[in-house]
């Protein structure tokens, strides 16, 4: 495994992280779909023997049931692992619907019920999961502040954040961490977000590695998704990677890209994690994993260093993918 500094933070942290996301599994529209509690808790565990320290989960992920998960699997290992979670997104049964509150209170309660599912006395990472339309920076960085000096929290950042946004924050407080999406089919923050966070010496996370499971090497073009999962309408962070015809071209992609990886003997998704690894300007890359066996698979990504030949080739089969285009940013409405 490979370590990186997480920006400026002081915290060294594996290149590829363990995207918690899936794990969280269908608690409510926006999920994935049915997971095995004890695969899951043995697939943390193995990530920890080969090397990999870095777990980003948040309350939304299955309404708390991630963290719920984490804390069972690291216990007795709490040191050995850098956990990152999230704040300021939480599940309203009411209205049934996602609910974005990014004020102090909310931040202070939402870490507070983080440290008790996760089984521990302090975050190494806590991040705004997307930003508040109503939000206030003031009092969120105010509470960030709070829980850094109450030695509950050891770093903060932002999570799909635009660059204004970011600056907006910066204006009362040290943004340290800014998390994206980023994958061989989604290159958006290559434009101006790696620029803007490196020249204000804050780390980037990525996610989506494997684009949602599109680079697990199991689709096919008769795929489908059930309704509560989110991918089922197709739209992949403001991008339409999944929408119609979209879909079959780019699992085709991905065929061709299986192809490649298979003449060298790597699988689909060890190619994905080292495109993104690849790249100095990421921290950490997220992958979300369910079992143990894509847990080995995937550890074996960070060690491949593709060629010049490698990236171009690579380069001419990503050109064939529809839906590469869309929003700037993606915000959870």
């Amino acid at each position: 495994m490979k370590y990186r500094e997480l920006g400026k933070t002081g915290i060294s942290a594996s290149v590829l992280g363990f995207g918690m996301w899936p794990i969280g599994g269908t608690q409510q529209a926006g999920d994935y779909g049915n997971v095995d509690d004890v695969e899951a808790v043995k697939a943390i565990r193995r990530a920890l023997d080969l090397g990999v320290t870095l777990f980003d989960t948040a309350p939304a992920y299955g309404n708390g049931r991630a963290e719920s998960i984490l804390g069972e699997a690291l216990s007795g290992r709490r040191q050995e692992a850098v956990i990152a979670t999230k704040c300021a997104v939480h599940w309203d049964y009411a209205e049934n619907r996602w609910v974005t509150t990014s004020n102090r209170e909310a931040i202070l309660q939402s870490a507070e019920e983080s440290l008790q599912r996760l089984g521990t006395d302090y975050i190494d990472l806590l991040l705004i999961h997307v930003p508040d339309p109503n939000g206030s920076p003031e009092g969120s960085m105010g509470a960030f502040k709070e829980l850094i000096d109450s030695g509950k929290v050891r770093s903060v950042g932002v999570s799909n954040f635009t660059t204004d946004q970011i600056d907006e924050y910066e204006n009362y407080g040290k943004i340290q961490v800014q998390q994206s999406g980023y994958n061989l089919l989604d290159r958006r923050i290559e434009s101006k977000m790696v620029g803007h966070v490196a020249s204000r010496a804050i780390g980037l996370m990525t996610y989506g590695s494997l684009c949602h499971g599109l680079f697990s090497g199991t689709w096919t073009s008769d795929t489908t998704f059930a309704s509560n999962d989110w991918r089922y309408k197709g739209d992949v962070f403001g991008l339409p990677l999944f929408l119609g015809d979209n879909f079959k071209i780019n699992v085709d992609v991905a065929r061709q890209l299986q192809d490649f990886a298979t003449a060298r003997s790597h699988s689909l998704a060890q190619l994905a994690i080292a495109w993104v690894a690849q790249h100095s300007f990421v921290a950490t890359c997220l992958a979300g994993m369910l079992s143990v066996s894509e847990v080995e698979d995937n550890v074996e990504g960070v060690n491949w260093s593709l060629t010049e030949s490698d990236l171009r080739e690579i380069d001419e089969i990503v050109a064939k993918a529809a839906g590469t285009q869309g929003d700037d940013h993606y915000v959870v409405e």
